[in-house]
């Protein structure tokens, strides 16, 4: 079996997402997904990930990168930028700026989970982001 992630067959991967516990609750477009990211990550930056965010000038810089990244739209990107700066000291000039809200203190996404108390934390700021606008739309 190969070692890389985007030479395994698309099956094989397939099968690796939907074993309990399924590593996400649509695990046939998921595999597909993060074959295509391991796949760009191979012929775009090396093979290596951190290419990725290495040698950044600008948060700005960071997001367009990781955006240009399949499955990553402009949120996702974002997300990912204040990951990198929260938990991997990944912090180009304007880091936060760039990360929109996420790059704020907080609970706010997945960028602020380091345990399971976090994780709840965030999850409660997401459901009453969600109740905060469907009460905003029945106005």
């Amino acid at each position: 079996m190969p070692r890389r992630s985007s030479q395994w067959r698309p099956e094989r991967l397939e099968e690796m997402f939907r074993t309990p516990p399924a590593l996400h609750r649509f695990p046939g477009s998921m595999a597909t997904r993060a074959r295509q990211l391991c796949q760009a990550v191979v012929d775009d930056w090396g093979g290596d990930a951190a290419n990725v965010w290495a040698q950044v000038e600008s948060g700005a810089e960071l997001v367009q990168r990781v955006g240009s990244l399949p499955g990553f739209g402009d949120q996702k990107a974002q997300i990912f930028t204040a990951l990198l700066a929260k938990q991997f000291d990944v912090r180009p000039p304007a880091w936060e700026r760039a990360a929109g809200d996420y790059g704020l203190p907080g609970f706010r996404s997945i960028a602020d989970v380091i345990d399971d108390e976090s994780r709840l934390k965030v999850r409660a700021t997401k459901q009453a982001k969600k109740a905060e606008a469907k009460r905003q739309s029945r106005r």
